[in-house]
């Protein structure tokens, strides 16, 4: 199975979720059972659709498997991440349920108090739809994956991989979701949880702003199995290890207009960066500029990003 910085001019094939995310950033504390003054916007997100666009935004090919519903929300989502130059073909559609949904609440500084997903649409994204698209596993050369699929969908993925010798990368996505990546530890290529998420993959908790304990978590994911772990850390930055080095990257520091899909941001760029021969610490400090720009902009994907802008960012 290659290794990620012999995998230049390959295909992802990213696997997982695609919805409309409704996102409301509160003008002042929240008061229940009231309505809230609050500034509201939509965007299309879901995490697997946001890293296929942040990466084919950074220029590396890019196909989805993801499903959306046979309604209004679906077919825009679909126009606006093909013209984003993802590779949509084998996007389904399905009349059973609803395209997939994220609502999300901001406090006055941007910082999410409380979100709720609706994502039955993804109980189509079966093993006939992924065995009818085994061709496309062929053709790439890696594949990600988040965790909001379900668990017979993650299982026939991580075998499919198996059988093409792909690598893949994924993200545990929630806390709820994370122990549905348990049992493949070993054959991930990369994978990037929070402080959350990566206490549950190690089994051992930890505060977000303990970097000693993150450097851990990460060092313990490798040895699980794990090739690289990267363990995000909000406003306290980034950790990640590898069987080789370990290290810490701080913020940028950036005021926040909106914090969805940084996280993906972040993960798209490191994995743009170690296919393209970066180093894992520049790969790391990449990552955390994509992670910057994001969060500077009032949606899931920041329009405008290139590599150029993200070694801009690292600059000032």
């Amino acid at each position: 199975m290659n290794s990620l910085s012999e995998l230049s001019g390959s295909s992802v094939l990213v696997i997982g979720a695609s919805s409309l995310d409704v996102v409301a950033r509160l003008h002042d504390g929240l008061q229940m059972e009231t309505s809230n003054p609050a500034r509201i916007r939509t965007s299309f997100g879901g995490v697997a659709r946001n890293v296929a666009e942040n990466l084919a935004r950074l220029g590396q090919p890019v196909s989805l498997l993801s499903v959306i519903g046979k309604d209004r929300i679906g077919e825009d989502l679909l126009a606006y991440t093909r013209q984003a130059g993802v590779d949509v073909s084998a996007v389904y559609s399905t009349d059973k349920y609803p395209s997939g949904f994220y609502m999300g609440v901001l406090d006055e500084h941007g910082t999410r108090q409380f979100a709720f997903d609706d994502m039955r649409v993804l109980e189509e994204l079966t093993i006939s739809y992924l065995t009818y698209n085994e061709d496309a596993f062929e053709k790439a050369g890696l594949v990600f994956l988040d965790a909001n699929l379900p668990v017979i969908a993650i299982k026939t993925i991580f075998q499919l991989a198996q059988k093409y010798k792909i690598p893949v990368c994924a993200d545990p996505t929630s806390a709820s979701l994370a122990p549905r990546l348990k049992p493949y530890l070993r054959q991930i290529k990369l994978i990037a949880p929070n402080s959350i998420e990566a206490g549950i993959l190690t089994g051992g908790q930890f505060a977000a702003g303990d970097r000693e304990a993150a450097l851990e978590a990460a060092r313990a994911l490798v040895n699980h199995g794990v090739e690289t772990a990267f363990i995000t850390l909000a406003e306290f930055g980034l950790c990640y290890a590898t069987s080789e080095t370990n290290g810490h990257v701080p913020v940028i520091r950036t005021k926040v207009v909106d914090p969805t899909g940084a996280g993906d941001a972040l993960t798209a760029a490191v994995i743009y960066a170690l296919m393209n021969g970066i180093e894992i610490d520049d790969a790391a400090r990449l990552g955390v500029s994509a992670a910057s720009l994001a969060l500077r902009h009032q949606g899931a994907v920041f329009p405008e990003l290139s590599l150029e802008k993200l070694y801009d960012t690292l600059a000032v």
